[in-house]
């Protein structure tokens, strides 16, 4: 059976619901996956009427259980009228993301889901009793029960994930600590093994300060924390170098060298992957139980409703959910199947035949 993705619509006001539907609209993606999407038809009447004849034809169910997944489906997650004007955020827009992420993510913790994309929210107006998160990742760490969580931004050319996310900048040197730092180290770590099958992988640990430091003449945190955390992973047996200079480590290119990068803080990381990988990039949450990834854009509201908004981002993001799904049900089968030394049938020596020479 083809994997059962959960498409939550974002901020009803933003691009999300238009890039869904782009995506959708490509018929060649249900080879790959069975797409739900969670929001209401009324959502997508305007960007229907803009198509005409090329208009999908969703199945609506209330529940997944009602689905016969032959052709993109469309679960009803509310009943009343929620009005919204695209390019214009509201309450009402932002209620509309909230009851579509809550009911694909209780659909993903059923098991009913093997995946959810999530297009992008306004982490304002989405802001209710049900959701006290500055963002998707925060929700659904603690939705899952999850202590800890990393946010990972990944494309064919770079990964960056961050030691701190969602705070803010005046906050960041006071949670920069080796714990920290040991505990994104090991997510990103485990993450790059599991979900992008990467043996060994090499990670570069940017600096705090402007120029690493400077050998502690602009802060002591490079000194301090971030040496002592690398030199600890590195007697782990990791493959983990730094504490580099941000600005020049991306400027010359060195990224080219690593598998990912671990940056300190938000925009620290954010900032050069964006740049380098706008339209292409996803953004991945490791250390969940369940596999979730977004697009690496916002709502867009200055462009939302007039046609325009490119699809690239959310169609990578479906295509790395699926790779990820695939990649993890292979290793727990492989865990599950693996034998034991002395679980082998003996040979007239006695030993194993694996150990026959």
């Amino acid at each position: 059976m083809k994997f059962r993705l959960g498409l939550t619509i974002g901020d009803a006001a933003g691009i999300g619901p238009e890039i869904i539907y782009k995506l959708l609209s490509d018929e060649r993606l249900l080879a790959l996956c069975t797409p739900i999407v969670y929001g209401h038809a009324d959502v997508f009447e305007a960007l229907a009427d803009a198509a005409g004849d090329a208009a999908i034809s969703f199945q609506q169910a209330r529940a997944v259980e009602h689905l016969e997944f032959k052709k993109p489906s469309l679960i009803t997650c509310w009943d009343d009228e929620l009005p919204f004007q695209p390019g214009q955020p509201s309450r009402t827009s932002g209620q509309a993301a909230l009851y579509s992420l809550q009911r694909a993510s209780a659909d993903l913790k059923a098991g009913l889901l093997d995946a959810i994309v999530t297009a992008p929210i306004d982490k304002e107006n989405i802001q209710a009793p049900g959701f006290n998160f500055p963002g998707h990742t925060e929700f659904l760490a603690s939705f899952f029960g999850v202590p800890d969580n990393l946010m990972l931004l990944t494309s064919d050319r770079l990964r960056v994930a961050m030691v701190t996310g969602h705070v803010p900048l005046r906050d960041v040197a006071s949670r920069i600590t080796v714990d920290a730092i040991l505990k994104k180290a090991a997510l990103l770590l485990d993450s790059l093994h599991l979900d992008f099958r990467i043996d060994k992988p090499r990670v570069a640990v940017l600096g705090l300060n402007p120029h690493a430091g400077d050998r502690s003449l602009i802060g002591k945190e490079e000194q301090e924390v971030l040496i002592p955390a690398i030199k600890q992973l590195k007697a782990k047996g990791h493959l983990v170098f730094g504490p580099y200079p941000a600005d020049g480590f991306f400027a010359s290119g060195q990224y080219e060298q690593f598998d990912a990068v671990l940056a300190m803080y938000h925009d620290q990381g954010l900032i050069p992957f964006k740049s380098l990988a706008f339209h292409d990039g996803v953004n991945f949450t490791a250390g969940l139980p369940v596999v979730r990834t977004s697009p690496d854009h916002g709502t867009a509201y200055d462009i939302a409703g007039r046609g325009i908004a490119r699809e690239d981002s959310m169609r990578q993001a479906l295509y790395l959910a699926i790779d990820v799904v695939r990649r993890r049900r292979e290793a727990a089968d492989l865990q599950a199947n693996r034998l034991e030394v002395g679980s082998l049938p003996k040979t007239p020596s006695g030993r194993p035949k694996s150990e026959r020479r």
